[in-house]
């Protein structure tokens, strides 16, 4: 995998006086173009491996909100189908930004154990933010996929599952929702996300349950997602329903409806 800052000489005197910091290199114009990229990236991918691209064989799941945006760029790309799984991120009780762990609407929970262990977080605070954001998560799939539940959720059984986002920091979310898709019995997750720390990245090649990671940059100098994009706007949940009416997901949600 090419890394940050090799680019040809052409290439760099096209971009101008560009700062040598990977952090101060804009490599995406914005999440459309990313997912472009990473689109054309998976269907080598697929060619390569010889796994015919069909709505009744795989399946794109993304992260909201940003990754909405992403999955829906790969999937169209691909013509197969989007939905949405929802973990959500459980901040520091002093630091918001950084991850304790993510938690799924079934309470599946990754623990960043490290950070848990160092900052010694109680365990009565983890357990009444899992239940603060299980609320929110519920939310989130009422207004996105008009259910709050997988009753019945056999499309991601014996599937190719290609999880996506806008890009991953920590990785909490990502891990979360991999834990969750394990038990969905699908035949294979391929992690696809434009941008990641080589740390994660790593981590998440040896997780459990993960058989592919298809990323397009590993910068070895990381601090946000949004670095190394030109325009990273912050996507809201108007946009992800909107993106989300365009896929055939109204029969499975009609019959989890009649569980409810």
């Amino acid at each position: 995998m090419s890394h940050i800052g090799s680019n040809s000489n052409t290439s760099e005197t096209h971009q101008g006086n560009i700062s040598n910091s990977i952090s101060s290199f804009k490599i995406f114009k914005d999440r459309g173009h990313a997912a472009r990229l990473l689109g054309e990236r998976l269907r080598a991918h697929f060619m390569k491996k010889h796994i015919p691209l069909s709505k009744q064989q795989i399946l794109v799941l993304a992260i909201p909100r940003g990754g909405v945006v992403t999955g829906d760029v790969i999937a169209s790309h691909m013509g197969v189908n989007l939905d949405v799984v929802v973990s959500r991120k459980i901040g520091s009780p002093w630091n918001p930004e950084l991850a304790i762990g993510a938690v799924m609407h079934d309470g599946t929970f990754y623990p960043n154990e490290d950070v848990i262990d160092r900052l010694n977080i109680p365990q009565d605070y983890i357990d009444e933010q899992i239940a603060v954001q299980i609320r929110e998560i519920e939310r989130r799939l009422r207004k996105f996929r008009r259910i709050k539940k997988y009753w019945i959720y056999n499309t991601m059984k014996d599937k190719t599952i290609i999880l996506v986002d806008d890009g991953i920091a920590t990785g909490a979310t990502v891990f979360a929702a991999v834990k969750w898709i394990i038990k969905q019995k699908p035949k294979q997750i391929i992690v696809a996300v434009p941008i990641g720390p080589r740390g994660t990245i790593e981590k998440l090649r040896t997780e459990e349950g993960v058989d592919d990671v298809i990323v397009l940059k590993t910068p070895l100098e990381f601090q946000a997602v949004g670095q190394f994009y030109r325009e990273f706007s912050q996507i809201d949940d108007d946009t992800v329903t909107q993106i989300m009416e365009k896929y055939d997901n109204e029969e499975h949600n009609n019959d989890e409806k009649e569980k409810q």
